[in-house]
């Protein structure tokens, strides 16, 4: 199997469609309700879905670049606000986290070998 996508919930469409193309995404669906873009690399794709009922949404979406430092440098230019700026963290990736405009959690990364192939990775089970 290959994840396809997840959908995040927004509270104001308009405002989280020009929050993800600021952050390099390309939209392929737009509609009032939903709207859908692909990543810049690979071939996953992530939704939004317009709920304006009160929502608590516990998830965080990852999304991996070699060149994090970079992006993150490129995105507070562009007015992007961080609630924390790319750190090494114990379990080897290096993160920076920020919110979207209605509160869904995102963090940028970069892990490289150890997303996959951390030291501390289980044998293959049954």
């Amino acid at each position: 199997m290959e994840m396809n996508q997840v959908t995040l919930p927004v509270k104001h469409m308009e405002d989280a469609v020009k929050f993800y193309l600021t952050l390099g995404f390309t939209q392929i669906v737009d509609t009032p309700h939903y709207a859908r873009f692909s990543c810049p690399k690979g071939s996953s794709t992530f939704s939004l879905a317009l709920d304006e009922s009160d929502y608590s949404n516990g998830a965080v979406i990852y999304f991996e670049t070699e060149k994090l430092d970079s992006l993150v440098d490129e995105l507070v230019q562009k007015g992007i606000a961080f609630d924390q700026l790319p750190t090494e963290q114990r379990y080897l990736w290096k993160e920076a986290i920020l919110k979207d405009p209605s509160g869904n959690k995102i963090k940028l990364f970069w892990a490289g070998e150890n997303r996959l192939s951390p030291p501390w990775k289980v044998s293959k089970r049954a």
